[in-house]
């Protein structure tokens, strides 16, 4: 056993990965001559590898989100989530982790004061599936799995530090597809990741995942995060796609809705839609009250 157990890819941040091409061409051409990763990398984004000469080695990260891919895993692997914030928040903040389609090789622990709690099996195919865990819960502690022939396994997933409050919508068990109260959708304009008018076009259903794709025609955008509405070509309107649960039973319809939602490992999940004339009577009111908490066009 070599002082460093498989390879290990981190890509954190938008930020970085336009960079990452030219670091992942560094780290191949170091890995040629170490058969390992690069020691002690420190990059703009943050990460930090530290090497040990057990079976066991350590891997800091310093951004809100990422990913990471251990290629050829042996040994084991602790990773440190280190967000550049107060360490005072971390007792406010969770953890999302998010296995790549075709991870295998290793399972995926969470691991706090020597005990360890299974997350993710190796060789579970549940698509699309999100662990989600208090940050004071512990850390992830990835662990190979024996293997004949490592050669083509990688273990690898996405992971999101979030607000606990954040990732209580979009992980709520208790209601998950209660209509929102006035308060509710009055708050969700002015903290969404994305805000739009618009209609539902189409509702496609997949069953194995437990969601529904809900294909949005928009009429306004007032905010999003990422470019998920995009304007087509074809038609020139401005189009897009938002997830929800299956459970929740959304259908195509008539009329216009006020689609708000967060960003979720790059999709944008539903959060609270009413009917667009059941939000301009929430507005009003609460504008006619004082009462309302952010400003927005509601016609």
């Amino acid at each position: 056993m070599s002082q460093h157990n498989g390879l290990l890819h981190r890509y954190c941040n938008r930020s970085f990965r336009a960079d990452r091409g030219g670091w992942l061409k560094q780290e191949r051409e170091k890995s040629e001559e170490t058969n390992a990763v690069i020691q002690d990398v420190l990059m703009d984004c943050g990460l930090t590898h530290e090497s040990h000469k057990k079976d066991v080695e350590q891997v800091y990260l310093r951004c809100s989100e990422g990913s990471i891919e251990w290629m050829y895993p042996t040994g084991a692997l602790i990773v440190n989530l280190r967000p550049n914030t107060s360490p005072a928040s971390y007792k406010h903040l969770t953890v999302c982790i998010k296995p790549f389609k075709d991870s295998a090789g290793a399972n995926i622990y969470l691991e706090k004061t020597g005990e360890l709690k299974l997350l993710v099996r190796d060789g579970d195919r549940s698509p699309s599936k999100v662990y989600c865990f208090g940050y004071d819960q512990g850390g992830l502690f990835i662990e190979a799995t024996p293997q004949q022939d490592i050669s083509r396994k990688i273990t690898g997933f996405q992971y999101e530090l979030m607000n606990k409050g954040i990732a209580s919508d979009l992980h709520t068990v208790s209601a998950p597809c209660r209509p929102c109260s006035d308060t509710e959708v009055l708050l969700a304009v002015c903290t969404s990741d994305f805000v739009i008018r618009g209609s539902i076009q189409d509702v496609t259903n997949q069953a194995e995942e437990q969601e529904s794709i809900i294909h949005v025609g928009v009429n306004k955008l007032y905010r999003q995060k990422s470019k998920v509405f995009q304007l087509t070509g074809e038609s020139g309107n401005w189009r897009g796609q938002i997830k929800t649960l299956l459970e929740c039973g959304v259908k195509p319809g008539d009329g216009d809705f006020l689609f708000t939602g967060r960003m979720h490992f790059g999709e944008a999940r539903l959060g609270c839609a009413p009917r667009f004339k059941d939000f301009q009577r929430m507005y009003k009111e609460a504008k006619d009250k004082g009462l309302n908490p952010c400003e927005i066009g509601p016609d």
